[in-house]
């Protein structure tokens, strides 16, 4: 089934070429020929499926915070969780910035966006400076969702709870699961592309375009919010209004500052302790390395080398990559573009998965609060060890990774 479409012309994001878009098939997707980064997605019926996928997920979310969550006994002693209540123990311990990065990654953030995408699909009357808002912050906050890492966190502490005591799941442990593959589905189908042009068309290009070739050579660009064609001479985008500028600006500054500030806080992240294990009132503090070393003794061979691979193999080679992609984007090195920007997607993969070993403490230590009996509480290298993370996915955000095509597109301009 061919849905005809007028001569439409793209920029890809990712790489810089510019290209031809004449027809597309529902229910496949335009990939960029050169990076194969995705161009548009076009769905059948896509209103009808964002408000499926939505009013679902927010249901869902909603009766997920209404019953009791995970339900651990111990020794006799009983100590039952709601999902909303995680964020609540831990400021209790005196960890307020932890819980309000818990609340805002696993709960307001995921809403929102939900929320955003059924006030954009949907024939609302709403103020259009309202809606270039709600479009631009969607976009920009959709890297923050984390609850699909949050939710490989709960299956790696249930196996860990097991060595403590017995599990039950509670009835909203089934509703949080399903919403974390629906809200994960529905951002994949949300085409940025498509739902710009229902809240505003596509302004006119000032000249006709040649396709094949950078669109920067062409003095043309593609804007970072909405993906209209503008000129590199203008600012200020004429559909979304945002002034943006050909390139990122001071993006390899940026980058290179943001990466030795996470490698700052890697250094002690490693050799704090990350939380504290308290039992008949004699603490244990434990760090990341010496938690690994404890969960291979205890023969969790999986979760000690997930752990490993996440919390200390992951980091670094984030640290070496994002190094090595701005050493190539500063003209150094080989020239093998296809190559740096495949490991570009795949730092842009994994950036996020370092958290895990912070929400596993998290889960651990909501749920282990068994009075005088047991207590485990989270200590300041988990904050350190979290804004590592943080720093890395904002070293990674800033990064153009069209700066590593740059070098291409001059050589193929002479």
């Amino acid at each position: 089934m061919i849905v005809k479409k007028n001569v439409d012309y793209i920029i890809c994001s990712k790489c810089d070429l510019l290209m031809e878009l004449s027809c597309s098939f529902v229910g496949e997707q335009a990939s960029c020929p050169r990076c194969q980064s995705v161009l548009v997605s076009n769905w059948f019926e896509p209103h009808k499926r964002h408000n499926i996928y939505a009013a679902t997920a927010m249901f869902l979310l909603v009766l997920s915070n209404l019953f009791p969550f995970i339900n651990i006994k111990l020794a006799g002693i009983s100590n039952q969780i709601l999902l909303n209540q995680i964020p609540y123990i831990i400021m209790d311990d005196g960890f307020t910035i932890l819980a309000a990065f818990f609340m805002l990654v696993i709960q307001f953030i995921p809403l929102y966006c939900i929320i955003i995408i059924l006030l954009l699909v949907n024939p609302i009357k709403i103020p259009f400076q309202l809606k270039l808002l709600l479009a631009r912050s969607l976009f920009h906050l959709r890297h923050w969702i984390m609850v699909e890492i949050f939710m490989i966190s709960i299956f790696i502490s249930l196996f860990k709870l097991t060595n403590y005591g017995d599990i039950n799941l509670q009835p909203s442990f089934c509703p949080w699961c399903l919403f974390c593959i629906l809200q994960l589905r529905l951002f994949q189908c949300v085409d940025r592309r498509w739902l710009w042009e229902s809240i505003k068309p596509i302004p006119n290009l000032i000249q006709t375009p040649i396709t094949g070739i950078s669109g920067l050579i062409q003095g043309l660009r593609c804007c970072p919010c909405c993906t209209a064609i503008v000129s590199v001479y203008q600012d200020k985008c004429l559909r979304c209004g945002i002034i943006s500028s050909a390139r990122y600006e001071y993006s390899l500054q940026y980058t290179l500052a943001l990466l030795m500030t996470s490698l700052i806080f890697y250094i002690p992240a490693n050799f704090m302790p990350v939380m504290i294990t308290e039992i008949f009132g004699l603490e244990y503090p434990a760090n990341i390395i010496e938690g690994i070393i404890l969960l291979w003794n205890e023969s969790y061979y999986v979760i000690a080398i997930l752990i490993f691979t996440f919390s200390i193999v992951i980091p670094i080679l984030k640290f070496l990559s994002i190094g090595w992609l701005c050493w190539h984007a500063s003209g150094y090195g080989n020239n093998k573009c296809k190559t740096m920007h495949l490991l570009y997607k795949v730092i842009k993969f994994i950036g996020r998965w370092s958290m895990i070993d912070v929400f596993v403490i998290l889960i651990l230590s909501s749920l282990l609060k068994i009075g005088k009996l047991m207590n485990i509480y989270p200590t300041s290298g988990l904050i350190l060890f979290a804004l590592v993370v943080i720093f890395t996915m904002m070293a990674e955000m800033n990064f153009d990774p069209r700066l590593i095509w740059d070098r291409n597109n001059i050589k193929s301009r002479n």
